[in-house]
């Protein structure tokens, strides 16, 4: 009766066992430690949401302008009325957006066998709320004394600062995403009459981009995950 001799330390098969077991420990922490359902197909959504809503808020913004110069010029009742079309629209694109991402991420952790919610996904959610509320604040006060060349800068700095902040209990990739909206809220405080392009740029360009990237590198050939 043959009798399997055991691997001796140093052995190659030994070294790939331990590497493998190195991996997996790796993996289960990183799956109690980190929300990785995120899907890069929310991203695409998003930013697919965010240009055909930069489109739409041009064609107010358009014809409240035309009937600035056509129609007797500036009043308060249209100045009011463009401010309710816009909130309108910036609510139905944020509640679009939202609902496709949750569809997105929802289907990948049930791929995956995961939670989506989890106390790892609160922490998340904790965290990129706070600058969120902060940043939402601070811009409504904004529009109540009708200072609007800073409402587009501000929504990408703090929505930049909301995804650096949850970055440590997600992919850290976020971060990356996080910084570029930062950056490019900044440089829209010094071309404030072009904040719907940079809108779309950071909601909309940013966001395809990110999507298109994590999608290639986490679902389009994804590692089994072991549990």
């Amino acid at each position: 009766m043959s009798r399997q001799n055991p691997v001796r330390p140093g052995h190659p098969g030994g070294q790939l066992e331990t590497l493998q077991e190195i991996s997996d420990i790796k993996r289960i922490m990183e799956r109690s430690s980190r929300f990785i359902s995120l899907s890069g197909l929310s991203g695409i959504a998003a930013g697919l949401c965010a240009l055909a809503g930069a489109y739409f808020a041009n064609t107010v913004l358009n014809d409240y302008y035309f009937e600035y110069n056509h129609g007797g010029g500036y009043t308060d009742k249209n100045f009011e009325s463009l401010k309710i079309k816009l909130l309108a629209l910036a609510g139905v694109v944020l509640a679009v957006a939202l609902t496709l991402s949750f569809v997105f991420t929802w289907r990948r952790a049930k791929q995956n066998h995961l939670p989506i919610w989890d106390l790892t996904a609160r922490k998340l959610m904790w965290n990129i709320l706070i600058p969120l509320i902060s940043g939402g604040l601070f811009i409504l006060a904004m529009l109540q004394y009708s200072e609007w060349r800073f409402v587009a800068p501000a929504c990408l700095i703090f929505y930049g600062l909301a995804l650096v902040n949850g970055s440590k209990y997600t992919l850290t990739d976020i971060r990356y995403l996080g910084y570029m909206e930062i950056v490019l809220g900044l440089l829209n405080t010094q071309f404030t009459g072009y904040g719907l392009y940079f809108w779309a740029a950071g909601f909309g360009i940013l966001h395809i981009i990110y999507g298109v990237l994590m999608w290639w590198k986490y679902e389009k050939s994804p590692a089994p995950l072991k549990g």
